[in-house]
């Protein structure tokens, strides 16, 4: 009995320095993410980081509180890039993980937004009926360019069996109902030729600066127009981008993209809406933004992010008016070559209809640019179609 006892009391005693290192651990790493510097954004994730919430009795109450601190304590912990790092090398390796996030890893480090299989196309339906409807009220005014996903133009590069929605024949129809009185434009007639040219980036959701100049050239041969001569202006490299699809995934074998660009010296203003086709200028700069070249957020510097409205100074002639969602951020610069006035909407922060801009403004041409991916889903566009309060 007292061999017994001992041994016991021998494995208790053996057990203390786990104990005691599993709490110094604990506490230790508790008073790190207590003194860890707060952030206000992660730029590898490309959104805000919840900060500290206000302690207030409705909200203990409600339970809101405890929720909100629990989401300030994940975003603020401490190595937080490193844990998400690791978290989906795991993922990838251990597991053989191709999804994450709703992002799908595809072969040759191509990275696809995962469209589903069955989606709702109610928001498609209206979307399609205002630019058809909009376009009605302009006759040989409007041109509608709708950018299909890469996933459509490489689907080779999916992986097996990933369960997509039909976009070739949600494209069909979109472009049957929108022809019938605007000019279209479908670049599912130009990419295949260009296959193995750099349309796409592998880690984010947008075209790149060529993907965008091949539909630049098939928008200037619709309208007559002479294309920008690349080869006439000073291009511009810009390595090591990691886009919006590693940021949300992280996946450890993404490759950089290269973002190109040209100096252009045309002046933008961007300004702030004060009412429906009242401005007032906030600032005029170049049409990049250097700074944001510097972040994560690359692409965020085409026409310095999206702004609701911008003018831009051409060396045309006439004047063009781009609804646009962010792809139209590096397709705008080229049309400096051809009008003398481009005017830039995009809806997110354009709370209104067109109909007073384009006429106090006189716009000539409309150009509503926008990629599948968002048109699908975008509750804005219908803005389109919004009537006049000033009537």
């Amino acid at each position: 009995m007292k061999y017994v006892y001992r041994a016991q009391k021998n494995s208790k005693r053996q057990s203390y320095p786990v104990l005691i290192l599993f709490f110094a651990l604990l506490f230790g790493f508790t008073i790190l993410n207590f003194f860890w510097p707060k952030r206000q954004i992660s730029e590898l994730e490309n959104r805000m980081l919840a900060q500290m919430p206000k302690l207030e009795w409705s909200s203990l109450l409600d339970g809101s509180w405890t929720s909100d601190f629990s989401e300030y304590l994940q975003d603020q912990v401490a190595f937080r890039d490193t844990w998400i790092d690791l978290q989906s090398d795991v993922k990838a390796l251990a597991f053989q993980n191709v999804e994450q996030n709703g992002i799908l890893l595809g072969s040759d480090h191509w990275l696809f937004t995962k469209l589903f299989g069955t989606p709702s196309t109610a928001q498609l339906d209206k979307n399609t009926n205002a630019v058809a409807e909009f376009a009605q009220k302009y006759p040989g005014r409007v041109t509608f360019l709708l950018a299909p996903s890469a996933s459509v133009i490489y689907p080779e590069e999916l992986p097996v069996g990933a369960p997509m929605v039909d976009e070739n024949a949600l494209l069909d129809q979109v472009f049957e109902t929108v022809s019938a009185s605007a000019d279209v434009i479908d670049m599912r007639q130009v990419y295949p030729e260009h296959k193995e040219e750099y349309l796409y980036y592998r880690t984010d959701h947008h075209w790149t600066t060529h993907g965008a100049y091949l539909a630049y050239e098939q928008f200037c041969a619709l309208k007559g127009l002479t294309p920008f001569d690349p080869s006439a202006e000073q291009a511009v490299e810009v390595p090591d981008f990691y886009g919006t699809h590693y940021s949300a995934t992280r996946f450890w074998n993404a490759e950089p993209d290269t973002i190109t660009y040209y100096s252009l010296d045309n002046p933008m203003t961007i300004y702030q809406l004060t009412g429906e086709a009242s401005f007032e200028p906030v600032e005029t700069v170049q049409l990049m933004d250097p700074d944001k070249l510097e972040t994560q957020d690359k692409y965020g510097a085409f026409l310095h992010g999206n702004n609701g409205y911008s003018v831009i100074e051409g060396d045309g002639e006439g004047s063009i008016l781009v609804v646009k969602d962010s792809y139209g951020n590096c397709f705008v610069p080229y049309l400096t070559k051809n009008y003398a006035k481009i005017g830039v909407v995009d809806f997110r922060d354009f709370h209104y209809g067109l109909d007073t801009t384009i006429e106090k403004e006189g716009y000539d041409q409309i150009l509503i640019l926008y990629n599948f991916q968002t048109f699908m889903s975008d509750r804005d566009v219908i803005n389109l179609i919004r009537p006049s309060t000033l009537q």
